[in-house]
């Protein structure tokens, strides 16, 4: 498990790898840093003790734009878990219907397939081109069925072996084959499915209806190299077991997976109301505490038991606090961090300091057109100076703030940049007051477009 999920990372390790790509928050990832590593200490006790000790679910207390997601994220690609992010909202949004609550462990679990298959691929690749080989050799040279040709007693083919040393060399990429190529099934039994059934049921119909259909292929005449391309993904699914797949993806989830559940303040609700949306809210939430609590989910890979996944809530809680939640969920969430304000010095570290920090983002897309951006330190303050006071000024959206201020201030670049090609454009503070300073002066202009 160690090796498969990554779940051996101390916290320490965990916090500076976070630090690469989120600023600030230490109390967040430390708190997420901790979950993680008991979880892997759970992993190293004995049977009869380790399915008695229970995730520490996680709710994280923030405006928007201030490292929430971001954080969640960024953990489930560290310790390569199974991970969803799912809004709670959606399961009230139209009121009682909703969307069924358990349809993120169903979404989690074909993570999980399709995250077991790609590594199972990767492995399975090396053998898979033996197989490919000789399924192009096939083509080049179809074996006649004759007493004085080629046989299974014979050791080799000369032609053949000339041929495969030549597949090999890649003198043979550019020729031309004809190849029959599978097709997805396609029709109008699938166009016709009704959008009003349950999220599972629908797949689910949808899944046996398309393996019912019979299975379509077009012969495509392709180069050897494409049909190499073809071969090898064919090849690698047919050594692909998926009931293993399933097996081992099940595990994953029960045993690390994450659901990440965002807007979870939407669903909680003022304890002086009991009537109204209120009452829904209050339904999701009841709704949730057995999954949260542990139960079974059944999916179409199987039984899913929910006991020891991890869930971390986030939400503002603006109109609301965590102590709106019902006893039963508040008590299945013990670790409650509060993200903190993003100041303006946070906004210049964000533009610079994150592996793939703003700046980095912006230079690097105007290199593709030949055109070199370079931005002052200066300049990179006045950004900052300008999407905190916006967000003062109007609705504050953290660091998501950053991403319009820089799209309106590069919006001429971006759009000119393939007649820029070979020049050196400098933003400065003047750059950036001829670009937005029209547009700050403007209030009510500049909240509908910053």
């Amino acid at each position: 498990m160690e090796s498969a999920t990554g779940l051996n990372m101390t916290p320490e390790e965990t916090v500076v790898a976070l630090d690469r790509y989120i600023i600030g928050q230490t109390d967040a990832k430390k708190a997420v840093a901790v979950a993680l590593r008991n979880r892997w200490r759970r992993l190293q006790l004995d049977d009869d003790l380790k399915d008695e000790i229970l995730p520490k679910n996680i709710i994280m207390i923030g405006a928007t734009g201030i490292g929430k997601t971001e954080i969640a994220r960024r953990i489930s690609r560290l310790v390569n878990a199974p991970f969803v992010k799912v809004e709670a909202s959606k399961f009230t949004e139209v009121g009682y219907v909703g969307r069924d609550v358990e349809s993120m462990i169903r979404d989690l679990t074909d993570y999980s397939v399709n995250m077991v298959r790609q590594e199972q691929m990767e492995r399975k690749q090396e053998a898979a081109k033996e197989m490919v080989e000789e399924r192009l050799l096939d083509l080049l040279l179809p074996l006649e069925k004759k007493d004085d040709e080629f046989t299974e007693e014979t050791t080799e083919n000369p032609t053949r072996e000339k041929f495969r040393k030549k597949l090999s060399s890649g003198v043979l990429d550019d020729r031309m084959v004809e190849l029959d190529v599978a097709e997805r099934p396609s029709g109008p039994v699938m166009e016709f499915m009704p959008v009003s059934m349950n999220d599972n049921m629908d797949m689910n119909i949808r899944d046996m209806l398309s393996n019912m259909m019979p299975k379509q292929s077009k012969r495509r005449r392709v180069s050897i190299e494409e049909a190499r391309k073809i071969l090898q993904q064919e090849e690698v699914s047919k050594l692909i077991d998926m009931e293993e797949v399933s097996r081992e993806a099940v595990t994953r989830v029960e045993q690390s997976g994450i659901v990440f559940l965002d807007e979870v303040d939407k669903v909680a609700s003022r304890r002086s109301h009991s009537q109204g949306p209120d009452v829904s809210r209050e339904g999701v939430q009841r709704d949730l505490l057995p999954i949260v609590e542990g139960s079974t989910v059944n999916t179409k890979y199987g039984p899913v038991q929910t006991d020891h996944i991890l869930f971390i809530a986030a939400g503002a809680f603006h109109l609301t606090k965590p102590s709106d939640m019902i006893p039963e969920l508040q008590g299945r969430f013990p670790i409650r961090v509060e993200l903190q304000a993003l100041s303006q010095e946070d906004f210049v570290r964000i533009l610079t300091e994150p592996k793939n920090a703003l700046i980095v983002q912006y230079t690097a897309l105007m290199k593709t057109e030949g055109v070199e951006l370079v931005f002052t330190e200066d300049a990179i303050d006045t950004i900052a100076e300008i999407a905190c006071q916006i967000n003062e000024d109007s609705e504050n959206i953290g660091a998501r703030r950053l991403h319009t201020v820089m799209e309106q201030l590069l919006e001429e670049v971006s759009f000119t940049a393939p007649d820029l090609k070979g020049q050196k454009i400098s933003v400065t503070p003047e750059y950036i007051k001829s670009r937005i300073s029209n547009l700050l002066k403007n209030q009510d202009l500049s909240r509908y477009i910053l």
